[in-house]
């Protein structure tokens, strides 16, 4: 039931100030991708999140995976200057990919009085499996450690994003990160040498 696409110079009409300056942080962090801008899948974000969009980072010389990234948090959710973006790496082109983040962005720009947004160790169920058959079902808000500080930091005149990495994880995990925090399932994860691509890798825990 997903919309079918407008073509890409009518989806970056009326980008914000924001969302126009995250794409070109985008569009030159993975210099040599193709870089589209992508509406959500499910029109209930655009309440919370008025114009949010996505950006579909294909493959290329940078990196050999489906990136996803949202455009539109930061505006609907900041202090001052400065508010998040997420980021979502794929194994493919799926457009399920697009509802976890859409999901997780109209998480994070619930009402104030609800009193709860998304920040680094943070933990998203979404319901049911990343991809079909893998056991993980929960999006742990962290660093983006595939990419570095380069794309983590975005700034133009006037503001500042963070870009956040939901990186998929088992319950089993996300159990761990809050009995005993996330250092310590990272470090679960820098032992296993974790292959956070694989939709089918096996829980840490």
């Amino acid at each position: 039931m997903f919309r079918r696409q407008r073509p890409e110079s009518a989806q970056e009409t009326g980008l914000t100030t924001a969302q126009a300056a995250v794409l070109a942080h985008l569009r030159g962090f993975f210099a040599g991708h193709r870089v589209d801008v992508r509406e959500p899948p499910d029109d209930r974000v655009l309440e919370r999140i008025p114009g949010f969009r996505i950006a579909a980072v294909r493959r290329g010389p940078v990196f050999g995976r489906r990136v996803y990234v949202s455009l539109g948090c930061r505006d609907a959710v900041r202090t001052e200057e400065h508010g998040l973006e997420f980021v979502l790496v794929a194994p493919d082109d799926s457009e399920r990919h697009l509802l976890w983040l859409t999901m997780a962005a109209y998480y994070h720009a619930n009402p104030d009085d609800l009193g709860f947004r998304l920040d680094l160790g943070h933990t998203v169920p979404i319901g049911e499996p990343w991809s079909p058959g893998s056991p993980c079902d929960h999006l742990l808000v962290s660093l983006p450690y595939p990419f570095g500080r380069e794309l983590e930091a975005c700034a133009w005149e006037g503001g500042h994003a963070r870009l956040l990495w939901l990186l998929p994880i088992t319950e089993a995990e996300r159990d761990l990160a809050t009995a005993e925090g996330l250092e310590a399932l990272e470090q679960r994860f820098d032992d296993a040498a974790l292959e956070y691509w694989d939709p089918g890798r096996a829980s840490v825990v």
